[in-house]
């Protein structure tokens, strides 16, 4: 296929725009999968994105498409995820990309997270192409929504498209549209091979299989390839592109978008964002690759079943090999044994996670309560990285404490301005500004600790704007705050597992809240046991788990009293020895109400 015959493209947008159904009318518009092969959101071939809903990976397909001067064209179209936790598997596709559908619902219009990847994929320098999709539905305004556009693109009324994917309508003229004003790949053919790595994933009886964009070069079977990132030399055993189903091919050229094989035994060298070399004649410099991925959630995984360790650790390592973006290292607690600490990018992402590992790998988990990197500066000016509050030095060595901050975009009917700044404010948001898109909408910008939007926020959110804000959050800075660990003590004990970082003003009703919780859910003992919550050594609230009593005097009836206040005076002494030696069991719904304290 000649280099001006290639287009190479994503579908960007907010979630439930329509991105999947769209890719699958597209699919079909172009013969590239028969009748029977076609089902609804064909792309999302995982299962809980089918169940979901959502798109959670990005997936590459190539197209055939003869335009309407019977030239035939190559489509690589690459579906990419609308969710604000999987913004990095989006600039990832973009970078393998030279033009972009925004698509946009005509009944919703422009969201947070449509401005957030439109963002992304202008920062790329990709040919934008506005669709305004789901034109069919009662309450779409397309015209109303294409000024919306006009106005945020500075593009003329005739060059946004308007379609219905669920309906089919306008497919045509959006493959039109792509092969018009998406640049054809820029690239040499005849020189050493460069190739981008933009996914990896593993396959038990083929090893790593690198999707790869070819930006110089060719990549042929039986060539020793090489990588930038380290010395290991493979040879090619099959090259082709992804139809929803591998398809090999003799080569792939310059502008191509594909997969190769090389028995590559360790995912590890097959790393997003490395350059593919051949290993005979080495390229004078690599690709500019993307940035590390930061995970910025961080839980304690451990198995309910302290001998399930060994499996948990199997489960992440084959579940890192498809997820590169999760971190993961062992970790020990007093109260759970044996656990890892994974970093996640947010909180759908650890959920997702949970949810592979107890599906696909049948691990049961307890997960500890999420929280964020802080870093610790010290009396000594040596600085920390702290990613649990366990690993916090003690009070009289911490200078300052810095936690993260975002800046969160939300966009809402007007008439729920109110709830969102109630909601803003108590999680110590920091007002930036608004305005109205329109008149029924506002656009509201905040700054907002990391910590407090991580656990429960866009539920929150969601609630009180009658599920009709959307939320979307970048990294600002790490900035200093008032922050304290809270401890909660179980007969005098501390449990690491419940210990949390809170800023100091909320300190105090997060742990009268939690002692209350753990009061009913800690069985009763043949001993009191002491639920206390402290900061430091100052207890800030106190509950207690009241004993189970037998009543050893059933048996005396009649006779002196005093031979009731032995009894009595005995039962004492014995629960007194049982507190100092006896353990207090705690349930897993102990662990699982801290997450849903909220509530």
């Amino acid at each position: 296929m000649r280099i001006s015959n290639i287009r190479n493209f994503c579908i960007v947008a907010h979630i439930d725009h329509g991105k999947s159904t769209l890719a699958d009318r597209l699919l079909e518009a172009t013969g590239a999968l028969d009748a029977r092969a076609m089902r609804e959101q064909v792309l999302d071939s995982n299962e809980l994105e089918r169940e979901r809903g959502i798109t959670i990976k990005l997936h590459a397909v190539r197209m055939e498409y003869a335009a309407t001067d019977e030239t035939l064209y190559e489509l690589n179209l690459i579906d990419t995820p609308g969710h604000v936790d999987f913004t990095y598997e989006v600039s990832r596709s973009l970078a393998a990309c030279e033009g972009a559908l925004l698509v946009v619902d005509a009944s919703q219009g422009v969201q947070a997270q449509t401005l957030s990847n439109l963002f992304l994929a202008m920062d790329a320098g990709l040919e934008i192409i506005p669709v305004l999709n789901k034109i069919d539905l009662p309450g779409a305004e397309p015209e109303k929504r294409r000024d919306e556009l006009v106005d945020l693109l500075g593009v003329d009324e005739e060059s946004i498209l308007l379609a219905s994917a669920k309906e089919g309508v306008g497919i045509d003229a959006i493959l039109e549209a792509v092969v018009e004003r998406v640049p054809p790949p820029e690239g040499d053919p005849d020189a050493p091979l460069r190739a981008l790595i933009f996914d990896s994933l593993y396959d038990k009886y083929l090893g790593a299989v690198p999707s790869v964009r070819v930006v110089d070069g060719v990549i042929r079977p039986g060539m020793q390839i090489g990588f930038g990132a380290h010395d290991e030399v493979y040879e090619v055993a099959e090259v082709g592109f992804e139809q929803l189903k591998r398809v090999p091919s003799k080569e792939l050229s310059t502008g191509q978008v594909g997969y190769l094989t090389a028995a590559i035994k360790d995912v590890s060298h097959t790393r997003v964002g490395d350059t593919v070399l051949d290993a005979e004649n080495l390229a004078d410099e690599l690709l500019p690759g993307y940035q590390e991925v930061r995970p910025m959630v961080f839980a304690g995984l451990y198995p309910t079943d302290s001998d399930d360790f060994e499996d948990l650790r199997e489960a992440l390592d084959r579940l890192r090999l498809n997820d590169a973006s999760l971190h993961y290292e062992p970790e020990t607690s007093a109260a759970l044994g044996f656990g890892f600490r994974c970093g996640f990018l947010g909180l759908l992402h650890m959920e997702i996670v949970q949810e592979r590992l107890d599906r696909e790998f049948g691990v049961e988990l307890i997960t500890t309560v999420p929280n964020v990197k802080y870093n610790v500066k010290l009396t000594d000016g040596e600085e920390l990285t702290v990613e649990t509050p366990t690993n916090l030095p003690d009070r009289g060595r911490i200078e300052s404490i810095s936690e993260p901050v975002v800046k969160a975009r939300i966009m809402c009917p007007a008439e729920f301005i109110g709830n969102v700044q109630k909601l803003a404010h108590d999680r110590r948001g920091t007002f930036l500004g608004m305005h109205y898109p329109d008149q029924q909408r506002v656009e509201l910008e905040y700054e907002l600790p990391l910590a407090e939007i991580v656990l429960d926020f866009y539920d929150r959110l969601k609630s009180g704007t009658k599920g009709y804000a959307s939320f979307d959050y970048e990294f600002m800075e790490y900035r200093v705050d008032d922050l304290v660990r809270l401890d909660i003590l179980v007969n005098g004990d501390p449990v690491d597992a419940f210990s949390v970082i809170i800023h100091r003003d909320k300190a105090e009703s997060y742990g009268r809240d939690l002692v209350k919780r753990l009061r009913e859910l800690i069985p009763r003992q043949q001993f009191q046991v002491a639920l206390q919550a402290t900061i430091g050594s100052r207890i800030v609230a106190r509950e207690n788990v009241q004993a189970v009593r037998k009543n050893v005097t059933a048996k005396c009836y009649g006779g002196d009293i005093t031979r009731k206040r032995k009894l009595l005076e005995r039962q004492k002494e014995g629960k007194k020895r049982m507190k100092q030696v006896g353990t207090v069991e705690i349930p897993q719904e102990a662990f699982m109400a801290v997450l849903s304290l909220d509530d």
